[in-house]
């Protein structure tokens, strides 16, 4: 048990791959709905709605990667996905696994836990 709880000193870096590690997924969402990459998603004009989500998710995305202004981008990408999981996946039933919906949970947790917690080491905000 010693190891496990000497691990807390490098709970600041931990964070930080966390932050970084799920931002660049967010990104990804976004570049697809953006420019199709690394695949398309639909073809021809996004929607409008679609279209501040594909911006929330790149913008958003890269602000976390850097770790600037973490925490009121967290918050409003927190919110983004728990409005894509009402609007897109829990019309179509109740689970999650079942509804597809388990991105959009994550992510929506992650992002609140970031609120809370700051961007931990390697940010460009010191909190």
């Amino acid at each position: 048990m010693q190891f496990f709880n000497s691990l807390g000193q490098y709970r600041p870096q931990a964070l930080a791959v966390l932050r970084i590690i799920a931002a660049l997924l967010f990104i990804e969402h976004g570049t697809m709905k953006l420019f199709g990459f690394p695949a398309p998603m639909g073809d021809g004009a996004l929607p409008p709605l679609l279209l501040i989500a594909a911006l929330l998710e790149v913008v958003g995305g890269a602000l976390l990667v850097v770790g600037f202004m973490t925490r009121p981008v967290a918050f409003l990408l927190s919110g983004q996905m728990a409005v894509a999981y009402f609007m897109a996946h829990a019309s179509k039933g109740f689970w999650p696994a079942l509804n597809g919906g388990e991105g959009a949970i994550l992510f929506c947790f992650i992002f609140l836990y970031l609120v809370f917690s700051g961007p931990g080491a390697w940010a460009v905000d010191k909190s």
